[in-house]
């Protein structure tokens, strides 16, 4: 019996192993079911998961070495107590040898991150680029080991994202199954490292993928949670800041105060952004005034910010202890406002010397230290109608990082898991609304799209502004042998009046000339060889062009809405 019995087991090991054979057939080929998906989506969480808590890990374990501490929450304290010269050192060698990486692995040395993501979803399929966007991962991690002033959100879901852009190519997954793998991704690393679950699902939705589709509500969630698991497995369920005191707020009489301090909050918002690209075009002049190599301008800055934490420590890093601080209102009125103006300086210094970093944390460190000052000001004269100073500070907390990311939802909801304080979010949602409303109207949108901005990426307007831009000329033209091809002798008259376009354009690009002529075509051309005229590929037709134009809209509304 046991022979029988051997080979029964055996039969049914082999048909097992056929039926994952099939069933990675069916996902590769045709792409996963619903079911499918779902299980897909939480190995996606849980990979993106593993990387954000190792990259949390890495960081505060090479930081605790460098600056001689036992306890990274203590990290600006124990710092303090070090040579100058270490100080200074640090971040100086860090910044030479994020130079060294970027140059050697990018071809503009600039370090991929939240931006890069949202382009990724809304232009690329939901990819992103791997080999550079983990060297990009590497310069973060130093920048942030050695004391670059930023936040580890935007590598962190940078980093999460190049691991479901590597699913997507196994898979071969189509846009709406790759845009839906990076939402998952994102959420995942952005709950693993935050301990905020919510917060992680809605921000991949409100701020990556940028609508709240259905389809997409339930593999996120599934992601994020497991991103939520991992951590508490890790660190335990704790938040990342602990408020000691119940806040209280005095309602109706109280308000008037934190729509002032939205408003606040949305103008420092504002100066931390224009601050940022402001240094970051300040930075590129000088480069190219002086000529100097572009692996040496993060070491620039690094050796700007070592300076300026000989004598403020508290610009190290993420900046949780001081952020804490505020918090819990250990800080003085003129150590808040000093301490504003410092950090902003020290992450416009990191962030134009392209030393890598996330703008999550040092927003969640001036708005506390914003709302905080203001809160002193107001419980001051208003005693006796006037909660706790710290209730300020987590208000402004909220309303400076929701104005900076273009987040409202995810980021009011994100200040309540970091914090665990559900019992003041009128406070909160009140100052989050308005400094948001603000600063949408100041910049494009949030520093995310602001950023794809400048780098003529249009985004923040919706897809009617950058779907034609993803279309080549080439694949909507109708080519020399088409059946209802143009005139070959009306596209040489236009080729000699200077009238065509080059078929490795794309439409957004063609279109202004299309309607410049007030003709239903233009000719499409490859360049010419010697001193010959361009080569006639075919012709793009403006009916053809609207036509690819709105089915891409009609494609977009329907995932949007699905």
């Amino acid at each position: 019996m046991a022979e029988p019995q051997k080979s029964a087991i055996r039969q049914g090991v082999d048909d097992a192993l056929q039926v994952s054979r099939d069933m990675w057939n069916v996902i590769r080929d045709r792409g996963p079911s619903q079911v499918q998906f779902w299980f897909i989506a939480l190995l996606v969480g849980i990979a993106a998961s593993f990387a954000a808590i190792g990259f949390r890990f890495g960081i505060e374990s090479l930081q605790a070495w460098l600056y001689r501490t036992d306890d990274i929450a203590n990290l600006r304290t124990d710092a303090a107590r070090l040579d100058w010269w270490w100080i200074l050192l640090i971040p100086m060698a860090g910044g030479l040898l994020v130079g060294l990486i970027l140059d050697r692995f990018t071809d503009d040395a600039r370090v991929r991150s939240v931006a890069d993501v949202i382009e990724g979803a809304a232009l690329y399929d939901g990819r992103v680029e791997r080999h550079k966007g983990l060297a990009s991962t590497l310069a973060s991690f130093v920048t942030l080991s050695t004391g670059g002033s930023t936040g580890r959100e935007g590598p962190v879901v940078h980093l999460a994202s190049v691991v479901s852009t590597y699913v997507c190519r196994l898979i071969r997954a189509d846009g709406v199954t790759g845009r839906d793998l990076l939402g998952c991704a994102v959420a995942a690393a952005v709950s693993a490292s935050f301990n905020a679950p919510i917060a992680g699902a809605l921000f991949a939705l409100e701020v990556i993928l940028r609508h709240f589709a259905v389809h997409a509500f339930a593999p996120i969630v599934i992601a994020s949670v497991a991103g939520t698991v991992i951590n508490r497995l890790v660190y335990g369920d704790v938040t990342e800041f602990l408020i000691p005191n119940q806040n209280v707020l005095a309602f109706y009489v109280e308000l008037p105060a934190f729509l002032i301090l939205g408003l606040l909050c949305g103008l420092i918002a504002v100066v931390l952004m224009r601050s940022i690209f402001w240094a970051d075009n300040f930075g590129s002049n000088l480069q190219a005034r002086i000529g100097m190599p572009r692996y040496l301008r993060p070491m620039v800055a690094g050796t700007l910010l070592g300076a300026l934490a000989i004598f403020y420590p508290h610009i190290i890093g993420v900046g949780y202890e001081t952020t804490s601080d505020a918090l819990t209102g250990r800080l003085v009125m003129h150590e808040a406002v000093v301490f504003v103006f410092i950090k902003i300086v020290a992450v416009a210094i990191t962030m134009a010397g392209r030393m890598g970093g996330g703008v999550f944390s040092p927003s969640l460190m001036v708005g506390a230290l914003t709302g905080l000052a203001f809160g002193i000001v107001a419980t001051g004269i208003f005693p006796d109608v006037s909660g706790e100073g710290t209730l300020y500070a987590l208000a402004g907390m909220g309303a400076v990082t929701a104005a900076v990311l273009g987040a409202p939802i995810s980021t009011t909801l994100i200040v309540f898991e970091l914090t665990g304080d559900w019992q003041t979010g009128i406070a909160v949602m009140v100052s989050v609304s308005l400094s948001s409303a603000l600063a949408s109207k100041l910049v494009h949108r949030s520093f995310f799209l602001t950023q794809l901005e400048r780098r003529d990426v249009h985004l923040a307007a919706g897809p009617q502004a950058y779907l034609l831009g993803t279309f080549k000329v080439a694949s909507v033209m109708r080519g020399v042998d088409h059946p209802k091809a143009a005139d070959a002798e009306t596209c040489a008259t236009l080729i000699l009046e200077g009238t065509y376009v080059f078929e490795d354009k794309t439409l957004d690009q063609a279109m202004p000339i299309l309607e410049a002529t007030g003709s239903n075509f233009i000719p499409v051309v490859a360049p010419a060889i010697g001193d010959g005229p361009p080569e006639l590929r075919g012709a793009l037709f403006q009916v053809d062009a609207l036509r690819a134009f709105n089915r891409a809209l009609a494609a977009t509304a329907a995932e949007e809405h699905s």
